[in-house]
């Protein structure tokens, strides 16, 4: 939520993110990024890059 909320907070509704934007630039846990890849990808079905607001109120709307 907090990556959302700031790529939000400094470039608008429309900014895009992609399921890198939630890692480190190093790859210093390769099972958890390739978990948020088949999550992103796989069960999710989303494009490389989506609205930080749509990934923002999917995460909100899993946690009810």
């Amino acid at each position: 939520m907090q990556v959302c909320d700031d790529k939000i907070s400094k470039k608008g509704n429309n900014v895009g993110v992609s399921f890198y934007a939630f890692f480190a630039n190093k790859n210093d846990d390769p099972e958890l990024l390739m978990e948020a890849a088949s999550w992103w990808i796989k069960e999710m079905r989303l494009d490389h890059f989506e609205k930080a607001v749509k990934i923002k109120a999917l995460i909100e709307s899993m946690g009810e």
